[in-house]
């Protein structure tokens, strides 16, 4: 039975100034280094059977201790990026069972708190969403109210869980971060919304980050919590940081990848690049020297627990 208590909801401990760490590139650490098949890249399908959930609990465990050990907050995201109805249904899920495996999802992230959490090491269980099509390219584009439908389900059930906020990943489209915004705050749960950009730190459809992150506060009445990039490299979003202006105060998270290379150059790769650990955890803490409100860390495509650790061990002493 689902625990349905949450823990942080009404107050986010993130948004103080300890640095929270969060986990790696799940879909790409599963599939290239554990050789797991993951059909449309939905990890929430290993959550069918022990074996599935065995995995997902030791891949998130790494990540928990690492933060527990050094004393730094995390943030668990539910492997439930993929877990919406157009993917679960290329998987055969039904409504109920989605809803289900949602819910179990939470219950994961649940025991790994109990698990792991201290009083120097907050965890946060986040009720993770991902993009209804691909989070690389804006294809079919839904209007804000379309959007806003559409992810409701999903929060909906996150808000009967112990989940203590909703975060949505890998956004490319103003319209459907309005909707997810709006359906996290219908469903009374706080919200994070994180964008994805090109190489030119703009959205996939040409969008400043500025502007989406201005739209997206116009359109929900400043609904998020705050605001995360994930899915690009630093380089791809430095020079846009470094314009600087009240905007970049919203943001608080960085997921990068560990490539240099474009979407397009990921999307056709048959190859895991894997960067340099160390030199993104440099450019990580540089970031975080001059935006010192970026305090949640994590990454994404390619990186693993290696670059997590690196961020952390630069990023921990800048304060």
């Amino acid at each position: 039975m689902t625990n349905n208590v949450a823990k942080y909801r009404a107050r986010l401990p993130q948004l103080s100034d300890q640095v929270f760490l969060t986990d790696g590139g799940m879909e790409t650490t599963l599939i290239f280094h554990e050789g797991i098949d993951l059909p449309h890249f939905a990890s929430f399908d290993l959550l069918k059977n022990a074996e599935g959930m065995a995995q997902v609990r030791n891949y998130y465990a790494r990540y928990a201790k690492m933060a527990k050990d050094a004393g730094l907050g995390f943030v668990l995201e539910s492997p439930t990026w993929r877990a919406n109805a157009d993917w679960a249904a290329k998987l055969g899920y039904s409504r109920e069972a989605l809803a289900g495996i949602n819910r179990k999802a939470i219950d994961l992230m649940v025991g790994m708190r109990d698990q792991f959490e201290t009083h120097r090491s907050p965890m946060v269980i986040s009720g993770n969403i991902g993009p209804r099509g691909d989070g690389y390219v804006p294809g079919q584009l839904m209007s804000a109210r379309q959007a806003e439908d559409y992810h409701a389900e999903q929060a909906g059930v996150f808000r009967d869980t112990a989940a203590d906020l909703v975060s949505a990943f890998t956004l490319n489209y103003a319209n459907e971060a309005i909707g997810v915004a709006r359906a996290a705050k219908a469903a009374g749960m706080p919200v994070v919304i994180s964008f994805t950009v090109e190489t030119d730190g703009r959205l996939p459809t040409g969008q400043t980050l500025k502007d989406a992150i201005a739209e997206v506060d116009a359109e929900t009445g400043a609904a998020p919590a705050y605001y995360m990039l994930n899915c690009a490299h630093p380089t791809h979003f430095a020079d846009t940081l470094a314009d600087g202006g009240a905007w970049v105060k919203r943001l608080r998270g960085l997921r990068a990848n560990a490539s240099r290379r474009s979407h397009a150059e990921l999307e056709t790769m048959t190859d895991l690049d894997v960067g340099d650990p160390a030199e993104l955890g440099r450019q990580y803490a540089e970031l975080r020297r001059n935006f010192r409100h970026i305090n949640v860390l994590g990454g994404c495509c390619g990186t693993d627990h290696r670059h997590v650790e690196q961020i952390g061990l630069a990023c921990e002493p800048v304060s």
